[in-house]
């Protein structure tokens, strides 16, 4: 049956036979095939939409290569989280060390011994890419940079990127300080995700501290309207690197390119790719979390009918043009017998664009069922067995 007439309620057996139906109405209609991918200067990159999690386009995205200065994306998730916490406030007064001072790279150019706002440091490594005030925010956290890295890379293991390990708060160039395309996106992604005002930090264009105005180094802030951030890095061994988002209408895209050769061209790259996404691509919210799909046959409950759904909203990105010929199914168990707990899995919940899988999802109970009297659970017992005889 078609996504847009599939919110009602019917039995297991009417959603499967017009299932059929509307799949076999459908199987003759030619779905628009969309252009490849623009070839990307670039060593690795990924293009996807934040909400459905859709891969657009991607070549080695999951090569681990030096991320740079992307690196501050992890090193301001974890100041947010502190500030979330309490553990630490946007008002605090923070002493720059010496070692802070003296860091090499990109400044912001913060003196030895000065108490600084935290805030002012946070925009100074988020706008400026401050080595210098990156230090100075891992100190007040964490204590030292040692410290602070722990904390990265155990953060990097709960937002699962597998391919990331941190050595420095940076993105200093280390050996053993690594990243992918793919988990370079997916923080990006939980910034945008998990602290959307900190977010804001990252669409500034310029900043000024000490009488020194310095720029964004992500021009797209520039060129394209709906881009507002994220972030940049660089350093000889790494190339250019950038991670940028882009929102249009109600579709949010997430781009990484890494090792392109000048900023211009990871500018570039990344203008191709994010022009690409919008363009052949759109996105669509097909179900909420905890809306009832559909409702199936307890046995030996207290109650006989159980209502099922899904546990978070369902996205899924498709060619533009394809949304009516989106066929949907659900799969679910045969007998259901009671108890039956909360959020129980009981089958799932399929969404087919032509012979393409688009997005399956567990179809869960919308509550709990407890067993039911003895008498109801033999009468059920008696025609359970009759049923399979």
């Amino acid at each position: 049956m078609s996504i847009r007439n599939y919110t009602r309620k019917i039995s297991c057996l009417s959603f499967f036979c017009l299932t059929l139906s509307a799949f076999a109405a459908n199987s003759n209609a030619v779905l628009q095939r969309i252009p490849d991918p623009p070839n990307i200067n670039a060593v690795g990159y990924i293009l996807l939409d934040i909400n459905s999690g859709q891969v657009i386009a991607k070549n080695n995205a999951n090569e681990r290569m030096e991320p740079a200065s992307l690196t501050k994306m992890m090193t301001s998730y974890i100041v947010a989280k502190a500030i979330q916490d309490g553990k630490i406030s946007l008002t605090d007064e923070v002493t720059v060390s010496e070692k802070a001072w003296r860091m090499p790279g990109s400044r912001m150019f913060i003196e030895v011994g000065k108490k600084i706002p935290l805030e002012e440091l946070l925009i100074g490594m988020i706008v400026q890419s401050g080595n210098d005030a990156t230090i100075a925010l891992v100190e007040h956290v964490a204590g030292d940079e040692e410290s602070f890295v722990k904390t990265m890379n155990e953060t990097a293991k709960l937002l699962g990127l597998g391919d990331t390990h941190f050595v420095n708060a940076t993105g200093m160039p280390h050996a053993d300080h690594f990243s992918t395309p793919r988990d370079m996106a997916m923080m990006g992604m939980a910034l945008i995700r998990d602290f959307p005002a900190h977010y804001q930090y990252y669409s500034r264009k310029e900043y000024t501290y000490n009488k020194i105005k310095q720029f964004n180094r992500n021009q797209l802030l520039w060129k394209d309207d709906s881009v507002d951030g994220i972030k940049t890095g660089h350093t000889e061994s790494a190339g250019y690197c950038l991670v940028a988002s882009a929102k249009r209408g109600n579709m949010r895209l997430v781009s990484t390119v890494l090792g392109t050769n000048s900023d211009g061209a990871r500018v570039t790259e990344t203008q191709k790719l994010l022009t690409y996404g919008f363009r052949f691509f759109e996105t669509h919210r097909l179900y909420s979390a905890n809306d009832q799909l559909t409702d199936v046959k307890i046995w030996k409950g207290e109650t006989e009918t159980l209502p099922l759904g899904i546990a978070e909203d369902l996205y899924i990105t498709i060619p533009r043009g394809q949304y009516d010929k989106l066929d949907a199914s659900m799969s679910i168990n045969a007998t259901i017998v009671a108890p039956v707990t909360s959020g129980e899995s009981l089958g799932s919940v399929n969404i087919m664009l032509g012979s393409q899988l688009v997005a399956k999802r567990d179809l869960i109970s919308l509550g709990a069922v407890s067993e039911g009297s003895f008498w109801h659970n033999l009468i059920d017992s008696v025609k359970l067995w009759w049923n399979n005889y």
